[in-house]
Formats: C-alpha cells, sequence, structure tokens
C-alpha cells in the first residue's frame, strides 16, 4: 500500500492512501464541486499548456478532493508543472507541492495497476470465449452446418444515429485506451453514462455488447470515485465534531484535583 501525506494551507492536512481498491484520503469537503463547476478563471494572458495546468491546479486549490476525480490527463499535467511554478500558483511551499506531487504520482499508478488487472482478466476471457467459439465451430462442422455467410447481427440499425454529445476526446479515448474509464475524468464518466448505448455503438463501429459493457464499466467507476468523496465528507464531519468537544469531555478521566 502507498502512503502519502500533504499539509495545506490552514493547518490542514491530507493524508492519502492507495491501495488496488481506491484513493481513500482525509479532505475538507465533499468534492461536489465538479457536477456544476465547467472551469476555472484563468488570466487571458495565460495559453496553451500554461492555461490548461493552471485551470486544473485552480480547481484542486478550491476543492482537493478533486484529485479523486481527475482525468489521468489532468494528473499528468499538475505532476509536470515544476514545483515552484505550481507552488505559486497554489500559494503554498515547495515542500508541501512536491507532496502533493507525489500523491497525484500514486494516484496515477493505482490507476495503472488497476489498468493492467483488467487487461488480465479481459485475455483471460477471450482465450475462454476462443476455445469455446473453436469447439462450437468444430461441432457445426461436424453436424453438417454449412452456411456461414450470413451476416452477423450487432444489434444496431443501418440507418444513421444522431449525433451524441460526446466530444471526439472522449471518443477516441473509449477507442484506444484499454480500461478507458481509469482514464476519463468524472465528468466524461457521466456523459458515456447517459448516452445512448445504440448510437454510442455506431460513433464507436462497435457492437451494442461491447459498447454496454463498456458504459457498464464507467457507471462502476464513477460511482466508485463518487463513494469515496461521500466517504472523505463524512469522515472529514467526524473528525470537526470530535475537535469541537469540550475539554473535559475528551478528557474524561483527568485527575481529581485534591481538597484544599
Amino acid at each position: 500500500m502507498l502512503e502519502g501525506c500533504v499539509c495545506w494551507g490552514g493547518g490542514e492536512t491530507l493524508s492519502v492512501h492507495v491501495t488496488v481498491t481506491g484513493l481513500f484520503p482525509h479532505l475538507s469537503d465533499g468534492g461536489t464541486a465538479w457536477l456544476s463547476q465547467e472551469s476555472v478563471d484563468v488570466d487571458e494572458t495565460d495559453s496553451g499548456a500554461e492555461l490548461k495546468w493552471k485551470n486544473v491546479a485552480r480547481q484542486l486549490k478550491e476543492d482537493l478532493s478533486s484529485i479523486v476525480l481527475l482525468s489521468e490527463e489532468d494528473l499528468q499535467v499538475l505532476i509536470d508543472v515544476p514545483c515552484a511554478d505550481l507552488a505559486q500558483e497554489l500559494g503554498q511551499s515547495c515542500a508541501t507541492v512536491q507532496g502533493l506531487q507525489d500523491t497525484l504520482q500514486q494516484v496515477l499508478d493505482q490507476r495503472e495497476e488497476a489498468r493492467q488487472s483488467r487487461q488480465l482478466l479481459a485475455l483471460y476471457l477471450q482465450a475462454l470465449e476462443k476455445e469455446g467459439s473453436i469447439l462450437s465451430k468444430q461441432q457445426e462442422s461436424q453436424a453438417g452446418f454449412g452456411d456461414g455467410g450470413d451476416a452477423v447481427d450487432t444489434g444496431l440499425s443501418r440507418e444513421p444515429s444522431s449525433e451524441i454529445a460526446l466530444s471526439s476526446q472522449i471518443l477516441t479515448t473509449l477507442k484506444e485506451k484499454s480500461a478507458p474509464e481509469l482514464s476519463l475524468s468524472s465528468q466524461d464518466l457521466e456523459l458515456v453514462t447517459k448516452e445512448d448505448p445504440k448510437a454510442l455503438a455506431v460513433a464507436l463501429r462497435w457492437d451494442i455488447r461491447k459498447t454496454e459493457t463498456v458504459q457498464q464499466a464507467c457507471e462502476q467507476e464513477l460511482g466508485l470515485r463518487l463513494q469515496q468523496v461521500q466517504s472523505l465528507h463524512s469522515l472529514r464531519s467526524i473528525s470537526a465534531r470530535r475537535d469541537a468537544l469540550p475539554g473535559d469531555q475528551q478528557n474524561p478521566k483527568r485527575a481529581r484535583q485534591e481538597p484544599a
């Protein structure tokens, strides 16, 4: 298990535990700002890569729990920023920001580990399916079934579908990345899950079964991330209530004063 600790402004501490099942930092809020936030204002003089990382950094500054919700691309953008520049943008020391960047790298590593595990499982299932297909074809051949020229029904209409709401970048990630749900941000995952399966299948040139499988994976990943953020919020609330207890209740067993 990988662990890291980042002290944020105002004495607040971000401690992160990265495991195969997820990321569990102790953060300051529920982390739902991304639901309504499209972007953070940046200086118009910023351009290109600088505008990109500043936009992500300012989202992170407003809501630390968005670490859980960021895409792999956004995580990598912040990791690649020079420590001094990121420290200046966040208003933190270089030591604190270095700890933050180490945490971001741990998140990336954890997602890569999950991707490799899913790839191995997929290869195993494909091997089983291929073996079953070979046996089935052998049985059909022996039984005299030779009309294999029929077109395969993918469950999709041949008529062109209506346009989908997903950007070309999301579509490219879905087509080219293994376990694409690990690469996408939570906003993108939500868009994918809401898309019509048939329209998405046409856009990706996939069959309906594969499309629905990927959408289900995106839905599960989104649910996992939101569960993590909600858990962090609950932990933070419990910690805040504990810190607010009066001194007598915090230490009820302290020694009684001797009578004069």
